[in-house]
């Protein structure tokens, strides 16, 4: 008798199972097997290195509001998931120059410009005619796509060039700056900040100066060149609207250049090739770039307008 079996009787039910003899494998041949040689042992991992920390208060006060990153995020395009295909920046790229080289090339050649800085500064004021046109142009071809689109497409369209548009506002406020301070007398009338006792009104003269001469300046420049390389970020509309823009761009300041008599002094020939070289040239560009979008990354003017 046991606990579990007070009455001494014999437990009821099945009985236990009781294992059946297996009768023996059949002998198997002998295989022999291929010899491997030892394998080199992976060597013990060393000491993580540590993680370099993060930069100090100006390093990270500069990342966030300073002129050229802050550039950076308001003209660059940022749309989760956007394409972009290298090959097309390095061809954009190839393009640019060689257009700077000829520039230059025909300034020299012609005696268009006599100093180095004289050509700079008309490049620079191409680039910033080039940004307003751009910033006329672009709500005239949303107007037009938004036309074009499907109902259902418009809503998100009008959502997505809100960035565009924010940026050209960012562009013309901070350009606004330089007219204001020279219209509204902000500096005259007072003695030399070298001069004299330091007054308040020369200490907010300085700021302002400072302001102007380390953020508005390099923002205003900067952004000028993100602007027209990124086309006001028209990307985050639709990766098929910068090629489309630059296209219309490079004509207008085409026939902007015909009807202002730009390049005088150079012979009619070389004039007509290098203003027609332009447009041209970005034509083709472009007109690549939207055949490798759509060959490569199935995306076309019916996917803009969802039609």
């Amino acid at each position: 008798m046991s606990n579990w079996n007070p009455g001494g009787q014999p437990p009821q039910g099945p009985q236990p199972y009781t294992p059946q003899p297996q009768p023996p494998y059949p002998p198997q041949p002998h295989v022999p097997q291929p010899h491997v040689p030892p394998q080199p042992q992976p060597p013990h991992p060393g000491p993580v290195p540590p993680v370099p920390p993060p930069g100090g208060p100006i390093s990270r006060l500069r990342r966030h509001i300073g002129p050229l990153h802050t550039a950076r995020r308001v003209f660059t395009p940022s749309r989760p998931g956007i394409v972009s295909d290298p090959q097309v920046a390095r061809m954009r790229k190839i393009r640019t120059w060689v257009g700077v080289a000829a520039f230059v090339w025909m300034s020299y050649t012609y005696k268009l410009s006599t100093k180095l800085s004289e050509t700079a500064d008309e490049q620079v004021d191409k680039s910033w005619t080039s940004a307003l046109v751009l910033a006329a142009t672009l709500p005239v071809v949303v107007g037009v796509l938004y036309y074009l689109a499907a109902p259902a497409a418009r809503r998100d369209l009008l959502r997505r060039a809100g960035r565009c548009f924010g940026a050209i506002v960012a562009m013309m406020a901070a350009a606004s700056v330089f007219p204001i301070i020279v219209l509204s007398g902000f500096f005259e009338g007072e003695e030399p900040l070298v001069e004299g006792h330091f007054t308040a009104t020369k200490g907010l003269m300085l700021a302002v100066l400072l302001l102007v001469t380390f953020w508005v300046l390099p923002f205003v420049v900067l952004g000028v060149g993100l602007a027209v390389q990124h086309v006001f970020r028209t990307a985050d509309i639709h990766e098929t609207v910068p090629p489309l823009l630059i296209m219309a761009l490079a004509w207008e300041m085409a026939l902007i250049d015909v009807f202002t008599g730009a390049h005088e002094g150079v012979p009619t020939l070389i004039r007509l090739v290098f203003i027609l070289g332009s447009p041209l040239s970005v034509t083709a560009v472009g007109l690549w770039e939207l055949h490798r979008l759509r060959v490569h990354y199935g995306l076309g003017l019916r996917g803009l307008l969802m039609r």
